[in-house]
């Protein structure tokens, strides 16, 4: 019985030794740290300006260095530019880099961290869409608007109203004059007879007979005659 609890003791010892010549081995990370790239600052569209400290955390058990490098966007490529060194010691939730970056061109850009193990491999991590604005906008000046003066029209004095009177006359009242009434003296009417007409007498008659007929002929001819052109003007219409 002795023999098996020691034995049992022998073996946990042996467990325990080994644990702790794993943990004190050069590289291995501490307990509860496994590996990790992250930045946590800034963050995707941040806009930047002057100096910005990046953090974050850099570790692995094979840890080797990290660097912090940005990249125009929106394709970097091969043209991420490396940001201040390279860095051997890991780091955990703490100040990765310092950028400066009134060194670049306002725009946007990408972060990219890179965690290096000693094989040579690395784990990555990228932050899309930080935008530079280090120049301010210039702040236009409002125009101040002068009213412009309304021309208020003087007004014209009254014209005055000329009168003229006139002098009233008395107007003379006219006297009637006398009328000369004639005399009408009688006349004797002599019989009419058949042989007391005379030939200018009848010679005049007959004058006067045909110039009425000739009227009422032309009369007739300017009806006839209008009445034509109006149907006419009728027909055409």
């Amino acid at each position: 019985m002795r023999k098996l609890v020691a034995s049992c003791l022998l073996l946990l010892l042996l467990g325990v030794s080994i644990v702790v010549v794993i943990e004190a081995a050069p590289g291995h990370s501490p307990r509860g740290q496994g590996p990790e790239a992250l930045i946590t600052s800034p963050r995707d569209r941040a806009v930047v300006r002057g100096k910005v400290s990046i953090r974050g955390t850099a570790t692995h058990p094979e840890f080797w260095k990290y660097e912090v490098a940005y990249g125009p966007e929106p394709n970097p490529g091969d043209q991420w530019i490396l940001i201040g060194a390279v860095h051997e010691t890991q780091v955990v939730d703490n100040v990765l880099e310092t950028w400066d970056t009134t060194l670049v061109p306002d725009g946007n850009y990408s972060l990219r961290l890179r965690v290096v193990r000693r094989d040579g491999n690395y784990q990555e991590y990228f932050v899309r869409g930080i935008a530079v604005a280090n120049t301010l906008p210039t702040d236009t000046p409002t125009p101040e608007v002068t009213p412009t003066p309304t021309d208020t029209p003087t007004p014209l004095p009254p014209t005055p109203t000329i009168v003229i009177e006139l002098p009233v006359l008395p107007s003379p009242t006219p006297r009637p004059l006398p009328t000369a009434v004639p005399v009408i003296q009688p006349t004797s009417t002599p019989a009419s007879s058949f042989f007391n007409i005379k030939l200018p007498d009848l010679g005049e008659a007959f004058c006067q007979g045909a110039g009425a007929a000739a009227f009422l002929f032309l009369l007739v001819g300017l009806l006839a005659l209008l009445r034509r052109l109006f149907s006419l003007l009728l027909h055409r219409s």
